[in-house]
């Protein structure tokens, strides 16, 4: 049997440690980001939706071959929640774990959300955090050193986001404009590192953004770029596209528990049999 390493690697040198932006067309990156911001109308041009539009139809069709009816002319319409697979890793996708995890108790049915793919820099690997195990616990419980998360953000809730140090958060900018200084996951998510937390907060201050817009994760998950790769090689992962109402649509608790299933039945097939699969504790 393939051996899954974990922890991975000390990803550290993946993590923005400066603003956490796409600002690498400049040695400071500020140009970017000016015209990041100003192409922040496009936000909701989400070509994911595109993509998961015509998987639908191309699933339909493949239906009305199977019955040698011809085609109906109705295209099953996307809805707000939907998941299916893709071949290769991005940057926004999920990694869903298959039952080749379970018993590994790190990664056994977590859902991981690729911040950033490692395509883009030749020195970085893939890196993300997991989605769906919250900790049940609110930072002001932690007793943190740093000001703004011992008043800004004191009630926003923790997740485990992977065996790694560096801790990450989520922003939902919805339908705002593209924030100077974050990265965007998908269209509406943004990611932020430590050294962004002043930022953060300053965006809360002004009213740009609420506390319940960020969610703080404790650690997070990274690989050398072949390493993912082999794990998805050798089924450890499913590689999927979902929607963002998926992603960062609810925080509660049981919403997040209940994400690893709910993404494997959108995907259908095969995947949704392993949904309702018990655990294999190995």
């Amino acid at each position: 049997m393939h051996n899954i390493a974990i922890p991975i690697r000390n990803g550290d040198r993946s993590i923005p440690e400066g603003d956490g932006s796409k600002g690498g067309d400049t040695p400071d990156g500020k140009k970017s980001d000016d015209n990041a911001f100003q192409k922040s109308h496009h936000v909701n041009l989400d070509w994911r939706e595109f993509r998961a539009k015509m998987v639908v139809q191309e699933q339909t069709a493949e239906v009305d071959a199977a019955n040698q009816g011809g085609s109906t002319g109705d295209s099953k319409p996307l809805g707000l929640k939907w998941a299916h697979p893709i071949s290769v890793p991005e940057t926004g996708c999920v990694l869903v774990a298959t039952e080749k995890l379970d018993g590994v108790r790190t990664f056994e049915r977590t859902v991981v959300l690729l911040l950033r793919s490692g395509t883009r820099h030749p020195q970085e690997g893939p890196f993300g955090v997991v989605i769906n195990r919250p900790l049940n616990k609110k930072i002001k419980h932690m007793k943190p050193n740093n000001t703004e998360l011992a008043t800004t953000f004191a009630d926003c809730s923790l997740h485990f986001g992977g065996p790694l140090d560096a801790s990450m958060f989520l922003l939902k900018t919805g339908e705002k404009a593209k924030l100077p200084g974050f990265e965007e996951v998908i269209p509406g998510l943004c990611f932020g590192a430590k050294s962004s937390l002043d930022e953060a907060a300053a965006l809360v201050k002004k009213g740009l953004l609420k506390p319940q817009d960020f969610r703080f994760f404790v650690g997070h998950a990274g690989w050398q770029l072949d390493q993912l790769r082999d794990e998805i090689e050798s089924d450890y992962w499913y590689v999927a596209s979902c929607s963002s109402n998926l992603i960062c649509g609810s925080s509660s608790e049981l919403a997040s528990e209940s994400l690893w299933e709910e993404i494997l039945q959108l995907m259908g097939g095969h995947y949704s049999e392993l949904s309702r699969k018990p655990k294999q504790d190995l």
